[in-house]
């Protein structure tokens, strides 16, 4: 077993200043270093234009843009060489899994992915002119899930690669929804309009109980909504989007068959949190060199903006009182642990060397 610790930040000010510090962050982190390496081969990968993302980022998310300035002088590069690295528009987003539940004003999701891009940043941001959020980053000002200071939850689960849009990926997409969305019809609406790089399902909850999954490629949009509960896995079920499923789809099916029957019974949100979080449970993933292991849990009340979070398969978790730090309570808890039934690398643990400056 592999144990692993992540961060837990909190960051406070101007949107400028929040990218500030957090670039600062994962400048001092082991993870910078792996970000470096990325970037030799990003920089040939795809190309960005200055102009389309900042005119995407100031029509729909304007804090955003000035956080990424102020990310770019944290790290320490251009402007232009951060857009390019950590906007989101037109990079790519290797294959995942990911499962979640919404039901009665809780949301659960399990991220499965591969150990060695996960940043192990759990962030909780309040910004001027954004809804200050909870969740763990991906690409760095992107999240992977989350929940907003209005009780709206949000997680991604992949369903191809396959012939790519212009666009921005889930991670920048997921964090433009919690900085500007309060309920499930706005998420659905704005999910609807912005450019979508890649095919993923996002699943939807907030504090009224309205659940939804939008289920999105570069080729067209689809959603599906509900004023009880709904299951998301890894695959489309609309019939105008099904010919943009991957060919193997059944483990998807099974672990969608299970969830649908895990929903059948009340839920709370630590036996919400216990069922995806335990190894032995069949929504938790452990195939984590083909990019499909559970590398955390995240369970989160909508009503109450309390959210347990655990790394790894098997631990008690670790419970946050979000609408406390939001009233200016400070976070006791620095570090999150976990174990892995794995021997793949966390980039972000390879040297012993703590982020830098917190303002939380």
């Amino acid at each position: 077993m592999q144990l692993v610790k992540a961060s837990v930040i909190g960051s406070r000010g101007t949107p400028y200043e929040v990218g500030l510090d957090l670039g600062y962050q994962l400048k001092t982190s082991p993870l910078y270093g792996f970000h470096l390496e990325r970037r030799k081969k990003s920089r040939n990968s795809y190309a960005t234009e200055m102009s389309e993302v900042r005119d995407l980022f100031l029509q729909y998310d304007p804090s955003l843009w000035e956080e990424i300035n102020g990310f770019a002088e944290g790290i320490g590069w251009t402007l232009e060489e951060t857009v390019h690295e950590y906007s989101g528009y037109q990079a790519d987003w290797p294959v995942s899994g990911c499962s979640a539940l919404a039901k009665d004003g809780i949301y659960v999701r399990n991220y499965d992915f591969h150990p060695k891009t996960y940043e192990g940043r759990l962030l909780l941001t309040q910004a001027e002119g954004a809804y200050s959020s909870i969740g763990f980053s991906g690409r760095g000002i992107g999240r992977i899930d989350g929940l907003n200071e209005e009780g709206l939850a949000l997680g991604f689960h992949f369903v191809n690669r396959m012939n790519p849009g212009k666009g921005l990926i889930c991670t920048t997409l997921a964090r433009i929804v919690l900085d500007t969305c309060s309920t499930t019809e706005e998420a659905v609406a704005l999910l609807r309009e912005l450019p979508h790089r890649q095919s993923f399902n996002y699943s939807i909850h907030d504090r009224k109980g309205k659940s939804a999954v939008v289920e999105a490629s570069p080729r067209g949009v689809q959603s599906y909504e509900s004023d009880l509960s709904l299951v998301c896995a890894n695959h489309f079920q609309s019939r105008a989007l099904l010919g943009e499923n991957r060919f193997h789809i059944m483990e998807s099916k099974e672990r969608l068959d299970h969830l649908n029957e895990m929903m059948k019974s009340p839920i709370t949100l630590n036996e919400g949190f216990e069922s995806f979080h335990h190894e032995e449970s069949r929504i938790f993933k452990k195939e984590y060199a083909q990019w499909n292991g559970t590398i955390h849990t995240v369970a989160f009340d909508c009503r109450t903006l309390t959210a347990i979070v655990g790394l790894g398969g098997g631990s008690r978790g670790v419970t946050l009182d979000f609408s406390k730090w939001l009233k200016g309570e400070r976070l006791r808890i620095k570090k999150i642990v976990g174990r892995f039934p794995t021997t793949e690398t966390f980039h972000f643990m390879e040297r012993e060397k703590e982020p830098g400056r917190s303002s939380d």
